[in-house]
């Protein structure tokens, strides 16, 4: 089976999906055939962003609401199953806080701030899951993937400890969803000099990153696209339980 006849008609649902790496996956997915369903915080954005893709003749549906909101994301999944005729096939998990305001220490962000950054980055990978899981028991090809990051593989912040949660988590549902036939993999990137990160980041800070990889290219959004595409694909269909590290040799370890 070629990647776009496994894509066709299959529905693919993204956190975060309204701008960033989530509309990336989604754009990807819906080139490709899917129908992707933009789940964003921001409603309106993720409305945007599923507009664009089916002006560019493909399938989208944009969704707001929290993914720590557990009766929204049951909502969402249940429309979302209903395109696909009352199944979900992809999952991405990709809704996360990582600004710079959630990467200071924990003693200088507060409780508060610590508890929303877990509740978003942990708990709405757990509320989403399980709000998608029964849609996609026993669909062919069925897969999850979660967006990790590097900072979890070093250590030394509370981002990175939700990240490094966020790994945990996907070996206990790839053990859990395996039976069903539901594979559940991570993807972990590094420095990806997105729009965003580039205008923001300090170049001492890039030099500082770069000069830990292996490889000296600058890591971008294509090449988490790609891996999130091999990661679906039925290329990967004996992979689960695996998290994928897209750093350039920056986190490398055993």
């Amino acid at each position: 089976m070629s990647e776009g006849n496994f894509y066709k008609g299959r529905v693919a649902v993204v956190t975060g999906g309204g701008r960033g790496f989530g509309k990336a996956f989604g754009t990807a997915l819906a080139a490709r055939g899917a129908h992707a369903v933009l789940v964003d915080i921001d409603g309106k954005v993720a409305e945007e962003a599923a507009a664009e893709i089916r002006a560019n003749g493909g399938q989208a549906t944009g969704f707001g609401g929290d993914v720590t909101d557990e009766a929204r994301m049951a909502e969402i999944m249940a429309a979302a199953a209903a395109l696909g005729g009352g199944g979900i096939d992809i999952l991405i998990n990709n809704a996360g806080l990582h600004s710079d305001e959630y990467g200071q220490p924990i003693f200088k962000m507060g409780l508060a701030k610590v508890k929303r950054l877990f509740d978003v980055n942990v708990i709405g990978v757990v509320t989403c899951t399980i709000a998608a899981a029964d849609y996609m028991r026993g669909r062919a090809g069925a897969s999850m993937v979660n967006i990790a990051s590097s900072a979890g593989h070093m250590g030394g912040s509370a981002y990175g400890d939700t990240k490094l949660a966020v790994s945990g988590l996907t070996i206990t549902f790839a053990r859990e969803l395996g039976p069903d036939g539901v594979r559940v993999n991570a993807i972990s990137p590094g420095l990806m000099l997105t729009e965003t990160i580039a205008a923001e980041l300090p170049p001492e800070t890039k030099a500082r990153v770069k000069a830990m990889q292996m490889i000296g290219d600058d890591g971008k959004e294509e090449h988490i696209v790609d891996a999130m595409l091999f990661l679906t694909s039925p290329q990967a269909s004996f992979v689960t339980g695996e998290v994928l590290r897209v750093t350039g040799g920056m986190a490398a370890g055993v």
